[in-house]
């Protein structure tokens, strides 16, 4: 049996656009069919042109766009290819896909971007019929004639997500999608694959492989500090706002705070959530067998609706009670409710902005986060500068992405002889490789650039 191939034709060394290409003979597979949050128009997508010939099968690892949201184009373009993803992630990837076509049609309007949108809502309906829903842990054969057998694995990152193991004689890879070893408030941790399943090659997220982590710092020491600040903002009469990712930091953080004003340890508040991340709570409440046990996922019907923020008069109407804001986008971009409520927001102190994901620098969020009081930010994109007299910005580590003390982990239990690192930023990378020196063979492949897994 021929030699199997890897090649990125998306993100590869970058944290974007996620899209690899397996080949042994004439069997292609896709793993992930992302957009680059940080680009624009075609230039967002994958270098579909490398793909010589239609791929058998596409495998979605979960509902993040930088994993899914270019499966709509992908489908367009080969639409006899199998799309597979777990159960929750096909109903959570048509309420994102569907979202990513009225941004872009709203940005290709603003920006004048003539590529957008990249696909319509009967592109994403297309790509959804096509896509078929499989549980975790059950091995299938992608199509009749494909050497590949696939199974998806518990991750731990959001619902739904999974670590795609492909078999394909006696050879058999582990794509991790992102992952998170740390039980969350509503997600358990990734758990050990099956002891007898021996991975060969191990092709893993690098996106912390920079991060270490404080030992101290936990993710119940987390939400201490979290309560603990929330609390003082609202005691003094002011609002929190936390922009958070429509699906995973949105669903967690609700019922963090859900649970806390039960429990008093904060004030009894009204809370918002803002319109995108109340669509995904609903399939988390539709699927929420797959959560922790334990769980009690909170009613969404007790999070109010934030209303139009586009209109400042809605904002300033906000603020004028202690209150808590969770709302998109998590790294805060331009024109978005988070920044729309900022924007009205930082014009005063007693206030609390609180981070609670990964700010890429680039973002607004991250700028914010940075600025010194009496600095002037843009929050709209066509918008004037805002005077930034909001001390109180906070970052709290709540990530569902692994520190790199836990991708060494994943690495050593899987004892694989090829490692593929992908998926982060090249400080990030090159850690990991130094660090896995005992594993045989590492890679680090470019878009392009195609390796043999032996």
């Amino acid at each position: 049996m021929s030699n199997i191939t890897f090649t990125p034709i998306g993100g590869g060394t970058d944290i974007g656009a996620n899209c690899y290409l397996l080949e042994q003979g004439d069997s292609r597979v896709i793993l992930d069919a992302g957009i680059h949050p940080k680009k624009e128009g075609r230039e967002a997508l994958p270098e579909f042109s490398l793909l010589k010939k239609a791929p058998d099968a596409v495998l979605i690892s979960h509902g993040h766009i930088d994993h899914c949201g270019s499966l709509p184009f992908l489908m367009r373009e080969f639409p006899a290819t199998a799309s597979y993803a777990t159960r929750p992630t096909v109903s959570i990837i048509d309420r994102m896909l569907h979202n990513s076509v009225s941004v872009m049609t709203t940005l290709g309007r603003e920006r004048n971007i003539s590529d957008y949108p990249l696909y319509s809502h009967s592109d994403v309906d297309f790509a959804i019929r096509q896509t078929s829903g499989m549980p975790y842990d059950k091995e299938f054969a992608l199509t009749w004639n494909s050497p590949f057998r696939a199974s998806f694995q518990h991750t731990g990152h959001v619902l739904g997500s999974a670590g795609i193991v492909l078999r394909a004689g006696d050879h058999t890879i582990y794509y991790t999608g992102d992952i998170c070893l740390t039980d969350q408030e509503l997600m358990k941790g990734l758990q050990p694959l099956d002891s007898s399943m021996k991975i060969d090659t191990l092709v893993i997220e690098s996106t912390r492989g920079a991060h270490l982590d404080d030992e101290q710092r936990t993710f119940t020491s987390e939400i201490r500090r979290f309560t603990e600040e929330v609390r003082t903002v609202l005691e003094n009469g002011g609002v929190v706002l936390v922009p958070a990712f429509a699906l995973g930091r949105t669903q967690e953080l609700l019922n963090i705070i859900d649970r806390l004003i039960n429990t008093g340890e904060l004030p009894t508040v009204p809370v918002y959530a803002s319109g995108l991340g109340r669509a995904i709570y609903e399939v988390y409440d539709k699927f929420n067998d797959f959560l922790k046990p334990e769980v009690s996922l909170s009613p969404l019907y007790q999070f109010k609706r934030i209303g139009d923020v586009w209109d400042p008069r809605i904002s300033r109407k906000l603020l004028k009670q202690p209150s808590i804001i969770v709302a998109t986008s998590g790294m805060m971009i331009e024109n978005t409710p988070s920044a729309m409520i900022a924007q009205e927001m930082v014009k005063e102190d007693k206030h609390g902005i609180f981070f609670v994901g990964y700010l890429d620098p680039d973002t607004l969020g991250y700028k914010l986060l940075n600025a010194e009081v009496g600095d002037s930010l843009r929050f709209e994109l066509e918008g004037q500068e805002v005077q930034v007299n909001l001390p109180n910005r906070q970052t709290f580590h709540f990530s569902a992405h692994a520190p790199r003390e836990d991708l060494l982990h994943v690495v050593r239990q899987t004892e694989p002889r090829n490692v593929v690192f992908i998926h982060g930023e090249e400080d990030a990378i090159e850690w990991l490789k130094d660090a896995c020196n005992g594993v045989p063979n590492r890679f680090a492949p470019d878009i392009g650039e195609t390796i043999t897994l032996d």
